[in-house]
C-alpha cells in the first residue's frame, strides 16, 4: 500500500469511518518515528500544532478514540501520539492514580535532557502548569524532593566521566546506605545531589565502583528505598527495571479510565513486576502497565528488554503476551515488540 493510501486509511479509522483493524495494526505497527510524525503533522483536523513546537492530538478526538479503540487499551493512541504530548500525559496520570512515583520515576530517567525537557513543555500547553508545580502539591513526605529534582534535571549527556569523583561518589553512597538505619538515604542531600544531577554515564561509573566498594551492587542494597533502587535502575540498567516493571497501586475506577481521568481509587500493593502484569489472573487495569513499556520503548530498548525478560523468566515476551493477551491487542502488541528484531 502506498503512503498516500494508508495515510487516507488511517484518516478514516481515525474519523471514525471504519477500517479493517489488521490493516491499522499493519500501517501503525512498521511505521517508524519520522513517518507519524509526518502523520501528525499533515493531518490538521486530528493535531493541533503548539505553540511550543509539538503536534498534540485534539482532545475531542482523544476521548472519541479511546472509545472506538477501547479493545486496543490505549495503544493505539499513545503510539500516535508525539512523544512529548504521551510522556505529559502518562505524567498526569500517573499523579492522579495514587500518585504512581515508579511512572515518574521512568520518565525522569529513562528519557534523554532533550525528552525530558520536551515532555515538560507539553506538560505546560496541555495542563496550564508545570510538571514540577503538580508533583510538589501532589506529593507528600520524603519522595516529593527527589521527584521534583528528578524531573527538573537537564543532565549532561557528553562523553566525559572523572573516576576519581566517581569513586568518591561512591563511597558516599556506600555511607549512607549503611547508616540508612539513623537516616533513610533518600534523606541524604549528598545523594539526591548525585542521582539528579549527575551524567548517566558518570552514575554508571558510580555504580561499578560502588560494586568494587562494598561487594555488592547498588540498587541490590537499595531494596528498602524503592524510590532510590528504581532510579538507580532506570540510569544504569533500563532494560533490567523494564523487564520488572513496578506498578506500586492496582487502579479501581468506575469506568475504563481515560487520558484526561482524574478521580480513583487506589490501594497500596507490593510491587508487581511485568511478568505478573501479564498474567491472566491480574487485573486488566495492570495491564495498561505492559501497554505503556510496549509502546514507549518499541523504538529505544526492545531487543534488551526481551533478551533481560528471557533471562530472567524463561520465557520470550512474545509467547507470554500470546498466551494471556487477546484479538487485535495482543497482535498489535506483538507487532511493537517484534521492532526489537529489525
Amino acid at each position: 500500500m502506498a503512503v498516500s493510501d494508508e495515510i487516507g486509511a488511517l484518516t478514516r479509522a481515525f474519523s471514525g469511518l471504519g477500517i479493517d483493524e489488521k490493516s491499522l495494526i499493519s500501517i501503525l505497527g512498521k511505521w517508524h518515528p519520522e513517518q507519524r510524525n509526518s502523520f501528525r503533522k499533515g493531518t490538521r483536523n486530528f493535531f493541533i500544532e503548539d505553540e511550543r513546537q509539538f503536534e498534540r492530538w485534539d482532545d475531542r478526538h482523544i476521548i472519541q478514540l479511546e472509545r472506538e479503540f477501547l479493545r486496543f487499551k490505549n495503544a493505539m493512541v499513545l503510539w500516535t501520539m508525539h512523544p512529548w504530548e504521551r510522556d505529559a500525559r502518562l505524567a498526569k496520570e500517573a499523579l492522579y492514580k495514587g500518585p504512581q512515583y515508579g511512572v515518574l520515576i521512568e520518565i525522569a530517567c529513562t528519557r534523554s535532557s532533550e525528552e525530558l525537557l520536551g515532555a515538560r513543555r507539553a506538560y505546560h500547553s496541555l495542563f496550564e502548569r508545570s510538571i514540577e508545580e503538580e508533583v510538589a502539591s501532589r506529593v507528600g513526605g520524603i519522595e516529593r524532593k527527589l521527584l521534583v529534582a528528578l524531573l527538573s534535571s537537564y543532565r549532561y549527556e557528553g562523553p566525559r566521566v572523572n573516576e576519581e569523583i566517581a569513586k568518591t561518589e561512591a563511597k558516599t553512597l556506600c555511607n549512607a546506605i549503611k547508616n540508612a538505619g539513623k537516616k533513610p538515604a533518600i534523606e541524604e542531600e549528598e545523594v539526591l545531589r548525585i542521582l539528579t544531577t549527575r551524567s548517566k554515564l558518570h552514575i554508571k561509573a558510580v555504580y561499578k565502583h560502588y560494586k568494587e566498594i562494598s561487594g555488592k551492587y547498588l540498587d541490590q542494597d537499595l531494596d528498602a528505598e524503592l524510590g532510590l533502587k528504581e532510579t538507580v535502575q532506570c540510569l544504569c540498567l533500563p532494560q533490567t527495571y523494564f523487564s520488572k516493571v513496578r506498578s506500586k497501586y492496582i487502579i479501581l475506577p468506575p469506568k475504563f479510565p481515560t487520558l484526561f481521568s482524574n478521580k480513583y481509587f487506589h490501594k497500596n500493593i507490593s510491587s508487581q513486576v511485568l511478568d505478573d502484569a501479564l498474567k491472566t489472573s491480574v487485573d486488566e487495569i495492570t495491564k495498561e502497565t505492559v501497554t505503556r513499556v510496549i509502546v514507549t520503548r518499541a523504538d529505544a530498548d526492545m531487543k534488551q528488554i526481551k533478551e533481560e525478560y528471557h533471562q530472567k523468566y524463561g520465557a520470550t515476551l512474545s509467547k507470554k503476551i500470546e498466551d494471556v493477551a487477546n484479538g487485535n491487542y495482543r497482535e498489535f502488541l506483538l507487532t511493537l515488540v517484534a521492532r526489537g528484531d529489525q
